[in-house]
């Protein structure tokens, strides 16, 4: 979960733990590390051996355990039913997090081949589950008992959410629909590894071997450093260029050889396509059509007209035409405005530089240049002001500001990387609420993004409370030349985004695993705390606590401050159109999809959205949809606009705190005991009523924005 779009790849540790490859037995769990249930998974011990057999025991197990939970729920209650069910699902879950966490973290050939056998068992398995005739009717037959009112309303939303997500799930489907379902999903899941694998080994193919130093003319110390390493590790003289996110963003925003910027914007907006410099070599074009012709096939036997209206059954947003009138409305205020800052960025590229047209290799460039021309800055400037281990610790002061939390480190944990680090989470009593991974920095072998996962979620068991683990990624340039690693604001804004995903995993309080923390929360609505939480990173308060010169220790001096708080809204409206033309693109896309129709149907509707919204159109080699992976790996699909529809409602949330102060602890107690604690007990709606007192309002956005109309 990320709330930019530009994402990265980057140093492959291979799954090299301690000990032997052993093949373990499917039933010894003493020897296979993912059997044992633990308060925190023992990477160190975990080999890519491990995984199949792991799978398969815990599946043998489910299969088992369902059929004792059927036999004997009679009648069906809380106790006999739904309990060991969650105690199943948190079995399998267990046991596979670790695993899928590994293959987005270090990946190998070895774990992708145990990952892409595993999959479908588990597919399969869930599957075989959601279309249980029995199992449905037993959760009928609870909802409709006497015992039913009385439970506490959590259990009521676990039952609701399951009978709507049998429905989901085909269970009352033909038997021969039931077979063709099962199928798809299984492909689907299939299909979406492939895909981002596909644009993992796509990045990671291509580099740049430099010699020249004129060739990197204008590139910043930062960069420079990091591409000297990446040269020394593979033995060359020089630098060597990738197009891991910190390397091509700063060549693109950076690099006065406009050759050199054009030469990595078309091996980038290129990857796992069959244009660019790695023609048809890892083409995803074959995988999104079929993904695309097999989530309409699977709307349809749920008698869904397409995708898009099946999505939506998990939404906040009512139709779509709800989400389509809001998308276009915002089109509508900020497509104007975006015109006028081209026109500005075109004229002042002209003036200045003798520049008469700017290519999309060209705007990143002359936007900074404008940047720094208006505003005497650049984010560059602010490297030194955030070495990571002061905004960490600033983090975490504002965290306890906020919430009441502590985190202190963790010694010893086990993990995959030596640069990935563990903490506990405190409440203000200094009970125990949970444990976050953190792995910020850029390596091979590691997916695109920022995003934040589960490790162990929160649920009531027989020994007690067992309390969630999150893990939070990001993909920064890692310490370089003896310092720590330095970050733009940008980062910064990553790293808060990630983590307000993490304390909405972390503290929630509710007991019942699939609606605590971000389970069961409506997904156009779950990145409310993540958005909220970057709204800190402007404050001069929370930038004392977060920012420290490398050298000194000076906070961001005022007259910095003043730049970056003038620069915020700088090229706002560009950026807007920018998210409106991917939200529209994928949810136009998934909604008027036509079952055999034209194979070019996915490019065919970004051109018609770039022509009705955008207003920097790329070449037509541009491939930017075959690594869009929130959309066809990364659970977006038909959602992406998910991130403006939760910006309504974090601007109008932080708005309070304008009003009360932004470290205001009565504010942040409401937010946590209202939206934090909550999990998906109700609906994200009620919820945000319950913390602002009404509904939301787009005003906030658009002045966070600085769009006025």
């Amino acid at each position: 979960m990320t709330s930019t779009e530009t994402t990265t790849i980057i140093t492959r540790p291979a799954l090299t733990m301690p000990g032997t490859m052993t093949k373990t037995s499917t039933v010894d769990q003493q020897q296979n590390p993912l059997l044992r249930q633990t308060e925190l998974p023992p990477f160190a011990q975990i080999t890519t051996e491990h995984v199949v057999p792991a799978v398969k025991q815990v599946l043998k197990e489910g299969e088992e355990a369902l059929s004792s939970v059927l036999s004997s729920c009679t009648p069906p209650t809380w106790k006999n039913l739904v309990a060991p069910l969650e105690a199943l699902d948190d079995r399998i879950h267990q046991a596979w997090s670790p695993v899928s966490h590994l293959h987005g973290v270090a990946d190998s050939e070895a774990l992708r081949e145990a990952y892409k056998i595993s999959l479908p068992l588990l597919s399969e398995f869930n599957t075989e589950l959601t279309q249980n005739q029995d199992l449905y009717r037993a959760f009928q037959t609870l909802a409709e008992s006497t015992e039913y009112p009385l439970l506490e309303a959590a259990q009521r939303r676990v039952i609701d959410n399951s009978l709507r997500d049998f429905r989901l799930g085909g269970v009352a489907l033909s038997p021969e629909h039931k077979t063709r379902f099962k199928a798809i999903v299984r492909r689907l899941s299939e299909l979406s590894t492939h895909f981002e694998e596909q644009v993992l080994d796509a990045t990671e193919a291509w580099s740049k071997h430099v010699t020249d130093a004129k060739q990197l003319r204008g590139l910043p110390d930062s960069a420079l450093t990091q591409a000297r390493e990446k040269a020394k590790a593979a033995d060359k003289e020089g630098w060597l260029l990738g197009l891991d996110a910190p390397c091509y963003i700063a060549v693109v925003t950076y690099a006065e050889d406009a050759e050199l910027r054009r030469e990595l914007y078309a091996a980038y907006s290129t990857r796992a396509s069959d244009q660019g410099p790695h023609a048809d070599q890892w083409d995803n074009g074959p995988v999104l059509d079929e993904i695309l012709a097999l989530r309409h096939e699977l709307s349809g036997l749920l008698d869904f007209g397409n995708y898009g209206e099946y999505s939506l059954a998990t939404k906040m947003a009512d139709s779509a035409g709800e989400v389509l009138g809001f998308l276009q409305d915002l089109a509508t205020r900020a497509h104007p405005i975006a015109e006028q800052e081209l026109a500005e960025l075109k004229g002042f590229a002209a003036t200045e530089f003798d520049r008469t047209q700017l290519e999309p290799w060209d705007i990143a460039y002359y936007s900074e240049k404008l940047r720094q021309h208006r505003y005497a800055f650049s984010q560059e400037d602010l490297r030194p002001y955030f070495p990571l281990p002061r905004v960490l610790n600033g983090l975490f002061g504002i965290l306890q500001k906020l919430f009441g939390i502590q985190l202190e480190i963790r010694e010893g944990v086990e993990s995959w990387h030596a640069d990935v680090s563990c903490y506990r989470i405190l409440d203000a009593d200094g009970e125990l609420r949970g444990s976050c991974y953190i792995d910020l920095y850029a390596r091979s072998g590691k997916r695109n993004g920022a995003w934040m996962d589960e490790c162990r979620q929160r649920r009531r068991t027989e020994a007690g409370i067992q309390n969630p683990v999150a893990f939070v990624n990001c993909n920064f340039a890692p310490p370089a030349g003896g310092k720590p690693a330095l970050l733009t604001h940008d980062d910064v804004l990553t790293l808060f985004h990630e983590f307000g995903h993490a304390m909405h995993h972390l503290l929630t309080r509710v007991e019942y695993a699939s609606v605590s923390g971000i389970n069961g929360v409506e997904w156009d609505a779950v990145e409310l705390p993540s958005q909220l939480l970057e709204n800190w990173c402007w404050e001069r308060e929370a930038l004392d606590l977060i920012s420290g010169h490398l050298d000194s220790g000076e906070t961001l001096p005022e007259a910095l401050y003043e730049k970056l708080l003038g620069a915020r809204n700088f090229h706002s409206a560009l950026q807007m159109v920018r998210q409106l033309e991917f939200s529209l693109f994928d949810f136009r896309l998934h909604l008027e999809y036509q079952a055999g129709g034209d194979t070019n149907q996915v490019q065919a509707m970004l051109d018609t959205v770039r022509a009705e919204v955008a207003v920097i159109q790329p070449p037509t080699w541009n491939r930017f949809a075959h690594s869009f992976g929130h959309i066809f790996a990364g659970g977006y699909g038909a959602g992406y606009y998910s991130y403006k529809w939760a910006e309504v409602l974090s601007s109008d949330a932080y708005s309070r705190f304008e009003e009360q102060g932004v470290f205001d602890s009565a504010t942040g107690q409401r937010f946590l005991k209202a939206v934090l604690e909550q999990g998906g007990t109700r609906g994200a709606m009620e919820l945000f009523v319950e913390f602002r007192g009404r509904k939301p309002k787009i005003d906030a956005l658009l002045r966070h924005s600085g769009i006025t109309t």
